[in-house]
Parts: C-alpha cells; structure tokens; sequence
C-alpha cells in the first residue's frame, strides 16, 4: 500500500531528477570498487534454470520464466545474481582480494508494492574472493564500514550538484544481531523493531538473517544456498522522509561447503544438492566469498529525498498506487 506523507514535495524536478541519478549510480559505482577493489563486469539478465543459478529468495517467489525456441529449452530472468557471482569468480580467475560489479537488473513478480517495493529490481550487485580465514564477525563489519564509507562519500558529491537537498546520514555505525534486537523488543514483528531501534540509531547493519530467533522465527527469509546465516545482515538508514527505517543492502559471507549442508537440511531443501552449482559448492570447488546487492533505486530514492521508488525508476503500479500518487502530486517515471 502506498502512503505519501502529508506535506510531501520533491526537492528536485523530473529533469534534475533524472540527472542525479545518472550522477549517483556513476559516482557510487566508482566509490565502492576502490573501497573493495572490485571490476565491473557484464551480468546475465537470464539463466538456465536446470544450473541452480538463480535466487530462490525465501522459496515461494515465481522467477519469470519463458521458452527459448533457438536453443530448444527454457529460461529464467533472474531474481538476483547471488550464485551467479560465485561461479564467475571461479570462472574469470580472480584472487583474494579482489571482486566483480555488476548492473543486475531483475524482476520479482510476486513483490507487493508499496512506497518501496517494485516488480524492477536493479542493484549493484558485488562479490569478492577472501581467505577461509576471512570468514569472520571483524571482517562483515570492516567490509561494511567500507560500504558505508561509500555512501555517505556519494551523498556528499550529489549535494554539491545539488544543495537543496536535505539528506543527511549518520557515519557511524550501531551492529546488532537479529537477536538481540528480539530480545530488546520481543512484542513487535520485525519490522517494527526496525523502526523502533533505527529511530535512534540512523545507521544499523543487522546481522544474521535467515534462521530461527528464540522466538522460533527468522527476523527475515534468506536462501539458504548463498549466505550464512551467521555471517550475514542487512544494512539499513533511517528514512526522514517517510519516518522509517530504510533497507538499502543485504550481504553476507557466503556458505562454505559445512554451512550450505547445514542450512539446506534446515531449509528443507536437499533436493537442491543435485543441482550442477550446489554439486560444486559441496565438493570445495568454488572459492570463499563475500558478497551483497546494493540497491540503485533505494539509494537514489534516499538520497533525493523521494516518497516513492517509483519517482527514480520506471516500473508498473497498480491502479490504487498511480491514483495516490496522483492525488499528492508525486510524479512516476
């Protein structure tokens, strides 16, 4: 459901608009490869779903899927480049401490939409080769530190372009597990502990995501193919606009062959085993990694001050979203 707030007005016309965004996904893109040594490099936008490729998500998403008559088979769009990633460091031969970018640019078609959801996806999505020794709590929160880093660098050059924008993010960084955040507000879901611990804390990094808390439930679903559950989390901002706590990446360390067998079996999913990408993982033949999505459209989003994604990038709404918007002015692209 969408909801604008009362007052809203966008700081920047459509023209400027488009040209910030043109502005940030350039200038971030080059930012985070210095911060993690990374090189872009040309994605998928389709995969064969018989490979094990594609995201799973939390498992009850439909990728989009289509049939090729040339090559007399099927294939999927993807829903996010986590494997895929993996499989190419191996591939390209790339060594520990360094990584690939790329432009992943998705469809989830069973995402609910509201002021942040859309059916588009586009993401810088990142991965980079470590040691089995990196596979540690010291190095997620270092790498995110970089991320960070990144972000408030890009938020800074934007603002000389552009100084009536009025986005200020908060540097340093609150970490707290997705457990000690139950533990702290064991009577609200969790979005709204979130909410609750981001109002004071404008910049938190959550870490482990994906399996059950105390309470019997994950704080978020994780496939349980990419990240470990134990090494991973969702970096978020607090979002004056709209008064909430804003999820602008989700990342991790990613399972090493002990914790993939662990969490298939916990996720119900060892029929995943045979498939060509989990038969490698299990085996050791990919190498350890750390990797995430950052969202292009949520960071635009922020740091231009937007009520609705829909106002950095173009996608379809239903006929309730367009009629809000319309009502209070905000222009979809």
């Amino acid at each position: 459901m969408t909801v604008i707030p009362e007052g809203y007005k966008s700081e920047l016309n459509l023209y400027d608009t488009q040209r910030a965004i043109g502005r940030i996904n350039h200038t971030f893109q080059g930012k985070l490869c210095e911060a993690l040594h990374l090189v872009r490099v040309t994605a998928p936008l389709v995969v064969d779903p018989k490979t094990g490729m594609n995201d799973n998500l939390n498992g009850v998403e439909r990728p989009v899927g289509f049939d090729v008559p040339a090559v007399n088979d099927n294939a999927e769009v993807v829903q996010s480049l986590a494997k895929w990633k993996r499989y190419a460091l191996k591939r390209y031969d790339f060594k520990v401490g360094k990584g690939i970018v790329c432009d992943m640019n998705a469809i989830r078609r069973d995402e609910e939409l509201d002021n942040l959801h859309s059916i588009y996806v586009d993401q810088w999505d990142w991965e980079k080769v470590i040691e089995k020794e990196d596979r540690t709590d010291e190095y997620l929160e270092a790498t995110v530190r970089r991320i960070v880093t990144a972000i408030c660098g890009t938020l800074d050059e934007t603002k000389w372009y552009y100084p009536q924008l009025s986005c200020e993010l908060e540097r340093s960084i609150a970490f707290i597990t997705a457990q000690e955040l139950e533990d702290l507000y064991p009577t609200l879901s969790p979005k709204e502990r979130e909410n609750a611990f981001l109002k004071e804390n404008k910049t938190t990094f959550i870490k482990g995501i994906g399996g059950a808390l105390k309470s019997g439930k994950p704080h978020d679903g994780r496939s349980p193919d990419y990240d470990d559950w134990s090494l991973n989390g969702d970096l978020l901002f607090w979002n004056e606009v709209l008064g909430c706590a804003f999820e602008i990446s989700s990342m991790g360390i990613r399972v090493s062959p002990e914790s993939l067998d662990k969490q298939l079996t916990i996720a119900g999913c060892d029929d995943r085993r045979a498939l060509p990408f989990h038969k490698s993982l299990l085996a050791g033949e990919l190498p350890y990694t750390i990797g995430g999505g950052i969202g292009q459209s949520r960071l635009c989003m922020l740091f231009l001050g937007k009520a609705h994604v829909g106002e950095v990038q173009a996608s379809v709404w239903d006929e309730e979203t367009v009629a809000t918007c319309k009502a209070a002015h905000v222009h979809l692209l």
